[in-house]
C-alpha cells in the first residue's frame, strides 16, 4: 500500500503538472495581453531586481524573415505554460519554447485564405493573441488577420473546424447592416470571459465607415451570443445624443479598436470607445455622440450596459480612446475603491469608481471654444476636463513653448506658421488656415497602455508631446457622370485619401509619400491595394469599378490618352457621404530641421500615486543621438508601453533611438539599457520558465520613418546565477 503522505504529494504533483498547458514546463507569468485581463502590465516576479538587472544578457533571438519596408511588430506576446505565442511582420502566428526561442510551429494566414479561395489578403497591425483553455485537449489562441478572427489550436497551429467557418468568422458579419466592401479588421485582441471572446474592431475613419459595435463569440462554436450597438438603435439609452434620428443608419465608428480590460469577479467588461466617423468634421453627426469616446462598462456575459462616461463631446480631433482602461484599487477618505484609470491623448487621467462610473475627482464641464466657419458643423459647448491628478503631457502651444534649440532662423519661421494657425485651445475646432492638435493625434497616451503596480498604486505612463496640424479643405463636387477621369479622381483622392496622404500625395506624419508609386504598381495593381488595403490604409471596397479606375488615373498619373470621361457607373449622391470638407492629413508641425516645433521634452515617463493623485516622479524617455552628445535629453515619441515588476523595475522599450530600458520604479533612476535590432514599438513580457525569468520585446521598426526588423528578444541573467 502507497503511504498517505507519498498519494497526497502525487496526487498533488500531478494536479500542477496538468494545469501547465500546453507546455510540459514549469512556467509563470505573462498568460494575456497587457500581463492580465485588468490591464496592469505587472509581473509580480522578482528574479531581476534593482541590484542585478545590469547583468541582464541576450537568452535568445528569433526571426520571423518576414519584414519588409514600413512593416512593423506592435505585438505584445504572451507565455503559456512554457510556450510563446507572438505574430509576425505578415501576421503568421508562431509558437516558441519561451526558454530557448526554438520554433513549434508556424501558421500562415496568407497561405490559408488563399487556399480558400477567399481572395486578395489584407495586412494589418496585430497586437496580440487572446488564450482559452477548455481542457488539456482543447485550448485555443485567437487572433485577426486581415478581416477574419482565427481560432487556432495552441499545440498544434491549426484552425479548429468546429469554430465558425472552418476556424475562423468572417467580422463584417454580425453588424446589422450591409458592410461587406467596407474596412473591418481587428487590431487588438479581444479578451476571454469564461467561454465567449469578446471582440472590438478597427474600421475606417472616412464618412464611409462600418460601425463599431461590439461583438462577443462563443468560443467553441463562432455563434454570436451578444452585440452591442455602440451608435444606439431607435429606443436604446443614447439614441437620443444624436440629432439626427437617421443618423444610427448611416453613421461609422464609435469603434472599440484599443481593446478590453475585464473585472473577472464582476462579470464586467470595459471598452473604451473610439470617435464617431467623419474624425473631424461632424456636420452630418451633430450632437453628443454616444457612445463615441466613452468608457463603457457592460455586463460580459450579456453585453447589457451597466453604465457609460464619456471623455469628448462630439469629437473633432480624432481624440479617441487609445488603450483599456486599467483597473486599480483606490484609497480615497479612509476607504478602498475599486476603480479604473483611463488614459486619453489629451493627456488627462479619467480616475472612476468601476462600479458606477462616478469620477473620483471632480470632472468640470468646462466651456470651449464653439466658433466654426465650417458650415453645418456645431461644436459641443463644453468639454470634460478632470480636476485632478493633473494631465501629464502639456496641453497648449505658444510662441514661448516652440523649439529653442534651432538656428534662429527656424526659430523665426516656426513663429510666423504658429502665428497663422488657430492656437487659441485644446479645443479649437478645425479650421481652413490649420488648427494646432497638441498633444498630437497620436497623444498624450497612446495604445500601449500604462502600468500599475497594485503594491504601492502607482501609474506608469509613457507619452508623447508633439504637435500636428490640422487644416480643412473645401470639397468640390460636382454632378455624378459630369466629371472627366481624373476629377472624378481627384474627388475620390479627397474623399478618402487625402487625410493620410496630404493635398499633393506628399504623405506625412507615418503614412508614405505616393509621388512616384507608379513605377511600382500598374494599374490593376493599384486598383488591387486600394480595394483590399494594406497595414495601416484600409481597402475601399465600396468604391465601384469606375471610381476605382478613376482614382488610379489620378494616383499614378496615367498618359492624357487615359484621362478619358469617367463612363465608370458613379455613386449615386449620398448626403451622409459626399461631405463638405475634408483634411489635408496628418501632419507634424516640424522644425526645418525636422524635429518637433515644440521644446523639448518630447517622450517622457512619469509616475502618479493615484491614492492622492501627485507625481512622484517624471524624465524624458528616449534621446536623439545627436543631442544627447550635446547634453540634451529631450525624449522621443513613442510607441508601446511598459511592464512593472514586484523586482522594484520598470521596463521600457517604445522608443525612436531603438533601446530598451529599465528604470528603477521608486525613483525612476535609469539602471539599465541596451540597443535593439530595430525598434521595439511594442509592450514587453516577463515570465519565468523553469526558475528563470524572461524578458522579450517585439523588435519590429516601422514607425517614425525607422527601418523595419523581423525578431523578438528574450533577455535574462546568465545561466545558473539566479
Amino acid at each position: 500500500m502507497i503511504p498517505c503522505r507519498i498519494l497526497l504529494f502525487s496526487l498533488v504533483l500531478f494536479a500542477a503538472v496538468s494545469c501547465l498547458s500546453p507546455g510540459d514546463t514549469h512556467s509563470s507569468g505573462w498568460e494575456s495581453y497587457g500581463g492580465n485581463s485588468a490591464r496592469t502590465h505587472y509581473s509580480p516576479l522578482s528574479q531581476i531586481d534593482t541590484g542585478n538587472v545590469s547583468r541582464l544578457q541576450v537568452a535568445w533571438q528569433y526571426h520571423t524573415g518576414d519584414a519588409e519596408p514600413m512593416t512593423q511588430i506592435q505585438v505584445n506576446p504572451i507565455n503559456i505554460g512554457g510556450i510563446l505565442y507572438g505574430v509576425s511582420p505578415k501576421l503568421k502566428l508562431f509558437a516558441l519554447d519561451a526558454a530557448t526561442g526554438k520554433e513549434k510551429w508556424v501558421f500562415d494566414p496568407v497561405k490559408d485564405q488563399a487556399a480558400a479561395g477567399r481572395g486578395y489578403f489584407q495586412m494589418n497591425v496585430c497586437r496580440g493573441v487572446a488564450y482559452y483553455r477548455g481542457s488539456d485537449s482543447d485550448q485555443r489562441i485567437f487572433y485577426s488577420a486581415s478581416s477574419r478572427l482565427y481560432c487556432i489550436d495552441a499545440r498544434s497551429g491549426k484552425p479548429i473546424a468546429s469554430f465558425g467557418d472552418s476556424g475562423r468568422i468572417d467580422l463584417h458579419q454580425d453588424l446589422g447592416r450591409d458592410v461587406r466592401n467596407l474596412y473591418v479588421a481587428s487590431t487588438t485582441p479581444g479578451i476571454i470571459y469564461k467561454d465567449i471572446i469578446i471582440i472590438g474592431t478597427r474600421v475606417a475613419e472616412e464618412a464611409d465607415a462600418a460601425p463599431g459595435h461590439i461583438r462577443a463569440y462563443d468560443v467553441h462554436t463562432g455563434k454570436l451570443r451578444w452585440i452591442f450597438h455602440t451608435i444606439p438603435q431607435p429606443g436604446e439609452p443614447g439614441y437620443e445624443s444624436w440629432d439626427n434620428p437617421e443618423a444610427w443608419k448611416h453613421i461609422g465608428g464609435a469603434n472599440v479598436w484599443a481593446g478590453f480590460s475585464l473585472d473577472e469577479q464582476h462579470g464586467m467588461v470595459f471598452a473604451p470607445v473610439g470617435s464617431a466617423s467623419y474624425d473631424f468634421y461632424g456636420g452630418k453627426r451633430t450632437g453628443n455622440d454616444l457612445y463615441a469616446n466613452c468608457v463603457l462598462a457592460l455586463d460580459a456575459l450579456t453585453g447589457k450596459r451597466i453604465w457609460h462616461f464619456q471623455t469628448v463631446h462630439h469629437d473633432l480631433w480624432d481624440r479617441d480612446l487609445p488603450t483599456a482602461p486599467v483597473l486599480v484599487d483606490v484609497n480615497q477618505d479612509g476607504r478602498k475603491v475599486e476603480a479604473l484609470a483611463q488614459l486619453s491623448k489629451s493627456g488627462f487621467i479619467f480616475l472612476l469608481d468601476r462600479h458606477t462610473g462616478r469620477p473620483l475627482y471632480p470632472v468640470v464641464e468646462t466651456p470651449v471654444p464653439r466658433e466654426t466657419e465650417l458650415v453645418g458643423e456645431k461644436p459641443a459647448p463644453t468639454q470634460p476636463v478632470p480636476s485632478w491628478p493633473l494631465p501629464i503631457v502639456r496641453q497648449s502651444l505658444d510662441q514661448q513653448d516652440l523649439n529653442h534649440l534651432v538656428a534662429d532662423s527656424s526659430l523665426q519661421k516656426i513663429k510666423k506658421q504658429l502665428s497663422a494657425y488657430r492656437h487659441d485651445h485644446m479645443f479649437s475646432p478645425p479650421s481652413r488656415e490649420g488648427t494646432v492638435i497638441f498633444p498630437g493625434f497620436d497623444g498624450g497616451a497612446e495604445w500601449g497602455g500604462p502600468a500599475y503596480d497594485p503594491a504601492t498604486g502607482i501609474l506608469y505612463v509613457n507619452a508623447s508631446e508633439m504637435p500636428w496640424i490640422l487644416t480643412m479643405v473645401d470639397k468640390s463636387i460636382k454632378p455624378a457622370g459630369s466629371e472627366n477621369n481624373l476629377e472624378a479622381g481627384k474627388r475620390l483622392y479627397q474623399a478618402h485619401c487625402m487625410s493620410c496622404h496630404g493635398p499633393a500625395l506628399q504623405g506625412g506624419g507615418n503614412y508614405p509619400t505616393l509621388i512616384g508609386v507608379g513605377k511600382k504598381y500598374n494599374s490593376e495593381q493599384f486598383i488591387q491595394l486600394v480595394t483590399s488595403g494594406r497595414r495601416m490604409m484600409p481597402g475601399f471596397g465600396s468604391l465601384s469599378a469606375g471610381e476605382q479606375k478613376a482614382l488610379a488615373s489620378y494616383i499614378l498619373e496615367l498618359s492624357a490618352s487615359q484621362r478619358d470621361k469617367f463612363t465608370g457607373p458613379p455613386k449615386s449622391p449620398d448626403e451622409w457621404l459626399d461631405l463638405p470638407y475634408g483634411a489635408t492629413g496628418y501632419n507634424k508641425f516640424l522644425t526645418p530641421e525636422g524635429y518637433p516645433a515644440v521644446a523639448p521634452p518630447w517622450g517622457t515617463l512619469s509616475a502618479i500615486n493615484l491614492h492622492t493623485g501627485q507625481l512622484v516622479w517624471k524624465d524624458t524617455l528616449g534621446d536623439y543621438p545627436e543631442l544627447k552628445a550635446r547634453g540634451i535629453h529631450s525624449g522621443t515619441e513613442n510607441y508601446g508601453g511598459a511592464v512593472v515588476t514586484a523586482g522594484g523595475l520598470l521596463f521600457i522599450a517604445a522608443t525612436s533611438d531603438a533601446k530598451i530600458r529599465a528604470f528603477h520604479k521608486a525613483t525612476g533612476k535609469l539602471l539599465w539599457e541596451t540597443d535593439l535590432p530595430a525598434c521595439g514599438f511594442a509592450t514587453p513580457a516577463v515570465y519565468q520558465v523553469n526558475g528563470r525569468e524572461f524578458l522579450v520585446i517585439a523588435c519590429g521598426g516601422g514607425k517614425l520613418k525607422k527601418a523595419s526588423g523581423d525578431s523578438y528578444m528574450a533577455f535574462a541573467l546568465p545561466a545558473g546565477t539566479q
